[in-house]
Parts: C-alpha cells; structure tokens; sequence
C-alpha cells in the first residue's frame, strides 16, 4: 500500500513520522496555526489550568497506587506507610489530596467563565455538553478517591452516600447492597471504588477532555466580546483579521498563570495540606470504625452545594428520596443551559441589568450553599440553604425569560482591545 504523500514537506526523522502519523499536523491545527482572539482575558487561564491540574492527579495518583493497598484491614495503615515512612511520600499525597480541591477551583471558575461569557451558545453547545460530562465523572472520581484512605470520615462519608441509593422505590436496598458488596461498607466496597477511582473513571475523564478540546477547536475559541472571529478573515491568507496563534502567544500567556497557580497550590502544600480542615477532616486521620461515628458527618468541601440542597429538602415518607432528586436535578439542568439561554448576545459585556444581576446572585448563592452544606445542621441553616436551592434552580429555570427580554447592548464586529 502506498504511503500517503507528507503534505507539510518535512524531512528526516520528522519527515519519517509525518509519513506515518500526523505529528506536525497536529501540531499545526491545535497549537501554531489554531488562531485563537486577541483579547483573551485572565479568565482562559482555567481551561489551561484545569488541564495542568489532571496532569497532577494522573501522575501522582501512579506513585500512590504502587503504595496503597486496597482493603478494610490495610488502606489507612497504607497511607501512614506512604506519609511516613515513602521517600517523599507525603507531598506526594499531599499534592494529590490538594489537587483534587486545586481541580475543583479551576473547574468552577472555568464553568463560571462559561457562563459569564455565554461560551455554551451556537456553535459551542457540545463543548459545553462535553464540559457539563467531564463535571460529573469528576464528581464521581472525587468521591470514590476521597474513600480511599479509608479514614472514619471516608468510611461514614461512603455510608452516607451510597445509602442515598436505597430511596429509589423498590429496588434501593438491594442496589445498595449490591453496590457496596455487603450489608455495610467493607472490603469489597473499598475494592471496587478503588477500581472505578483508578481505572475506570480516569480513561473516561481522560476521553472526555479529549473530546473537549477537539469540539472546541473545531468551531474555534469563543471570546470576552462573544465575536465570531472566523467571520473577518484576510481575503489574502484566510487567517482571522482578530485571531493569534495560539503557540507561541498564548502558551507563553498561559505559563504566566501557570506561575501563579503553582505559587498559590505550593503554599498550601507545604504550609496547609490540610485546608484548614476543609481538604483533610480531622476525623480522616483516625482508623475508619463502624461505632465512633464522627461529631459531624460531611462530603468533602467541594460537595458542599449539593449537599446543602440534599439537606434542605424535606424527607417524604420517612425516605430522603425528593432530597436526592433535587441534588441531581441541580447537576443535570447544566446540561441544558445551551438552550436555556434566549439572549441574542453572548458575552456579559453587552447583556443587560437582569443577566448581570441574576449571575451575580448565581455566583453568591454558589458560594454561600457550600458553606451552610458543611456547617452542622440546625434550622437556621436549613433555611437558608432551602432559600438558596431555590435561587440555585431560578437562576436556570427563569433564564429563557429574563435572557429574552433583557436590554442589550450593540455587539461591535470585531473584538475589542
């Protein structure tokens, strides 16, 4: 079979490779010849960042596992191994218990930019449905990985949790028993979160960020104005009157947020692993034991929102089923924000009073949720966190009215220094 022609007129060892796999295509289409708009913001430092951040927790969580024994009898005297006596062992463990919150940050703020940009409009639905996808198995990848070190925090946490499972009609008690593989979480139940935490959900997140990116640059980058770039091309050259190259521009201008990122995760590391209590509870530094049950049961800190809509919502028939519907309710109606969102313009810049106003309130009510889903319950925080599930479902559910007949502004023809 004849070899296909080397479009790119490389020669040697390269020449060679592009003969036989698209290197130099590649490198082209997604980093020097994929024009992205001028005027990127400090906000796209996130996307970057979140890519730099699963880079972390791939490689370290490699080191960890040639470590770490799952089992009921071995998983925390494992971890003290690995924090005592592994060479380097504890800022491995560190950087990984500390990353997995550093990639929840990113990802919230990149989410937000979304949002605050309309990034998720025509043509960019998928990449928001891929975005949406990538939130959801990290969820469930941060769950299974905060059982792990199987700490009583992480063993009652896990109760918690899975048990959630038992309010579905008819068939809960028994999915619960099937998913632990037991009656209480043990052995098998730590065994096969292990498995999912390590091989399972990472192929698929992996998978998913690839298909991000692709979807992403296939339609282009969308930008601060929300102006289509491809739309104003050089009639000589077809390159984008508004567009840079992403290399080397912007992979400069990335390392710069780079730099303060790794400023920022290295103090905590090595001045706060713990987050104040927030990334390592107290309690997970005990042995997990089904009879000392922790002063406060929580999910780790970056749960606290939907915990708190969980924890609001009346129990029904003794079940905590509609609690359970609200909270995956709140992480499904992502998915339709594409069409949700009625407005004729994208970027917040050019939306009128009702949007900013409404994100503004979105982004408080966001924050204040995960702080009442951590605090012990009382009727006080009840309250509040019911006042805030509503605002939560508001701020999606009234979008194609408030995006509909807010005032614009005129969106220019091309982006704007």
């Amino acid at each position: 079979m004849a070899i296909t022609p080397n479009p790119y007129k490389t020669t040697g060892a390269l020449g060679w490779i592009d003969d036989r796999f698209p290197l130099t295509k590649m490198w082209k289409e997604h980093l020097s010849e994929y024009y992205a708009p001028k005027n990127f913001n400090f906000w796209y430092f996130f996307g970057s960042l979140a890519l730099l951040v699963l880079v972390n927790q791939l490689l370290t969580g490699i080191f960890l596992t040639m470590h770490y024994k799952p089992g009921a009898e071995t998983a925390f005297d494992s971890v003290e191994y690995i924090m005592r006596d592994v060479p380097w062992g504890n800022v491995i463990r560190y950087m990984h218990s500390t990353g997995a919150s550093a990639f929840f940050v990113v990802v919230f703020l990149h989410m937000f930019r979304g949002l605050m940009y309309g990034s998720y409009q025509k043509p960019r639905e998928l990449i928001w449905v891929f975005g949406a996808l990538i939130f959801l198995v990290l969820m469930a990848e941060a769950f299974c990985g905060y059982v792990l070190p199987w700490g009583n925090m992480s063993y009652w946490g896990a109760a918690v949790i899975i048990n959630l499972f038992g309010t579905i009609p008819f068939i809960g008690p028994d999915l619960v028993t099937w998913i632990q593989g037991d009656f209480v979480p043990s052995d098998a139940t730590l065994n096969r979160l292990f498995s999912i935490h390590v091989i399972a959900l990472p192929f698929v997140l992996v998978g998913l960020v690839v298909a991000h990116i692709l979807a992403l640059h296939e339609v282009g980058s969308n930008n601060p104005d929300g102006v289509e770039i491809k739309k104003k091309k050089d009639s000589a050259t077809g390159i984008p009157l508004d567009g840079i190259p992403f290399h080397p521009y912007y992979t400069v201008k990335d390392m710069v947020g780079v730099a303060g990122f790794l400023i920022i995760f290295c103090a905590v590391l090595f001045f706060m692993p713990d987050g104040g209590g927030y990334f390592l509870e107290a309690p997970n530094f005990t042995p997990a034991s089904q009879t000392n049950t922790p002063e406060h049961i929580t999910p780790a800190w970056y749960f606290g929102t939907y915990y708190a809509m969980l924890r609001a919502t009346p129990s029904f028939a003794g079940t905590q089923i509609w609690g359970v519907i609200v909270m995956g309710a709140a992480v499904v109606i992502l998915f339709f924000v594409p069409w949700l969102d009625k407005s004729k313009v994208k970027s917040i810049r050019y939306k009128g009073a009702l949007s900013k106003i409404a994100l503004t309130i979105f982004a408080i009510n966001f924050v204040v949720l995960n702080y009442y889903g951590l605090q012990p319950p009382s009727a006080t925080v009840q309250l509040i966190s019911q006042i805030g599930t509503i605002l939560y479902f508001a701020f999606f559910l009234l979008m194609p009215w408030y995006s509909k007949i807010d005032k614009t502004k005129p969106v220019p023809e091309r982006v704007t220094e």
